[in-house]
């Protein structure tokens, strides 16, 4: 017999808190939230961490709407989890429990008078005094069960709809297809584009299909570096799917990797206008500029490439300056600098903000194949070997999709270049450029 479903609402990964903490929401869930939620006799089920661009999909709704039970962490007064609490409260008059942390920043007026269970953080950011906190949520969980009432807008407007008539037996099911589709794209991924095809064919209309699923074979398709195949998934997807962020951007990025550069460009300048500045935008958009520039130094057009390198750097600053946090643009700023004949002076100024946020972004935890890489080529710059040397170690231990070390050795190629042309000995550096051209195959 199936347990009730208990939908968590909270934030993902890591955010940090008005007091200046970096909250792991990731460990919150993991240690405190779902095994409570188990305790209790209930299976969690979280929101899915591709959900994209604040769109809230037909799937979010029902789960919203029809899990029997629900937790709500605050913390940190983040706007999508407030919208989604609004919803829980407008059609299920209980089984909804509050928490948040200590700490965390001060809860907004609307929701300051609810009750809600306090939980303590470490100073990792993690739960802290678990055992007291995960008793206390799990006998909430089953004082729920009585069905007294805690949503707002049923205590204080009379005669508000009831939804208790609604079947949930569908909705379970849909829940448990797109878990076991998710594992299906999974093992696809490391079978190639038939395979991650054949999970397509599967799926039926999709844009019928959960958000979560076709975010995740989108960039299934990415994995196994089919770009043409990520293209024509986009105008399949539902129309609020397709308008994400998310998928604007590796729309944008799988245009420039099939050769459709303008096409590209012209997808990515159009989200920077509707959307506004981003890290993220910005740091795919210059890797379009960047690309034309190595496209016309082949072609021996050596103007436009200089122009194309100064609009490629331009736009790297311009990602690193609209979140410093995102070492990506920065780095490839910092590098593209470094192959200019007389080198750009924002470098020197550069170089220790990108080492710094990447450093950060590590000790914060749950470091990936990108950080490690990203110091790779900060060592590779300071011209240090004991650092690049463990740098790439490290890289190449987290390499998650062959296309990854790839491009990391095609910067490097480009510092090496840079530093040929100007006598220098790079012996070292192309040892290690060609450890992470072997790594991608």
């Amino acid at each position: 017999m199936s347990k009730p479903l208990c939908f968590v609402l909270m934030p993902f990964d890591q955010k940090r808190a008005q007091s200046g903490l970096l909250i792991d929401f990731n460990a919150v869930y993991d240690e405190l939230i779902s095994p409570a939620i188990m305790q209790a006799g209930l299976d969690p089920l979280r929101a899915d961490e591709e959900m994209a661009g604040g769109i809230i999909h037909k799937p979010m709704f029902e789960r919203l709407i029809l899990c029997e039970y629900a937790v709500c962490d605050l913390t940190t007064a983040n706007a999508n989890v407030f919208y989604e609490l609004g919803l829980r409260h407008a059609v299920r008059p209980s089984t909804t429990i509050l928490l948040f942390a200590e700490g965390g920043g001060q809860l907004p007026f609307d929701v300051a008078p609810l009750r809600a269970i306090p939980y303590r953080l470490g100073d990792d950011g993690r739960p802290a005094a678990l055992a007291d906190t995960q008793a206390l949520l799990a006998e909430k969980l089953q004082d729920a069960r009585c069905a007294r009432i805690d949503s707002p807008i049923y205590q204080l407007v009379e005669g508000f709809p009831d939804i208790q008539r609604l079947k949930t037996d569908v909705f379970r099911d849909r829940v448990e297809y797109s878990q076991k589709l998710k594992k299906r794209l999974l093992a696809a991924r490391k079978n190639g584009r038939e395979a991650v095809a054949e999970v397509e064919a599967s799926l039926g209309p999709v844009a019928d299909a959960e958000s979560a699923v076709v975010i995740d074979l989108f960039l299934s398709y990415r994995a196994v570096k089919e770009w043409d195949s990520m293209i024509a998934l986009v105008p399949k997807m539902s129309l609020p799917l397709q308008a994400t962020v998310l998928v604007q951007e590796q729309l944008g990025l799988a245009l420039n990797r099939a050769g459709r550069g303008e096409e590209a460009e012209r997808v990515l300048l159009e989200l920077i206008e509707k959307r506004g500045p981003s890290s993220e935008t910005y740091g795919i958009l210059g890797r379009v500029y960047k690309d034309r520039w190595e496209q016309a130094q082949k072609s021996g057009k050596s103007v436009l490439a200089e122009g194309l390198l100064v609009k490629a750097i331009e736009t790297y600053v311009k990602g690193f300056d609209a979140d410093w946090r995102d070492a990506y643009p920065g780095i490839n700023a910092v590098t593209l600098m470094e192959t200019k004949e007389l080198r750009d002076p924002r470098q020197k100024d550069l170089l220790p903000v990108v080492t710094y946020a990447v450093k950060q972004r590590i000790a914060g935890g749950k470091p990936d194949y990108w950080d490690y890489a990203t110091l790779l080529e900060l060592a590779v710059l300071a011209k240090n070997r004991e650092e690049a040397a463990a740098a790439l170690a490290n890289a190449l231990a987290h390499v998650r999709e062959p296309w990854e070390p790839e491009t990391t050795a095609r910067n490097l190629r480009l510092i090496r270049e840079a530093r040929e042309r100007r006598g220098e000995d790079v012996v070292w550096e192309l040892q290690i450029e060609q450890s992470c051209c072997s790594s991608g195959h």
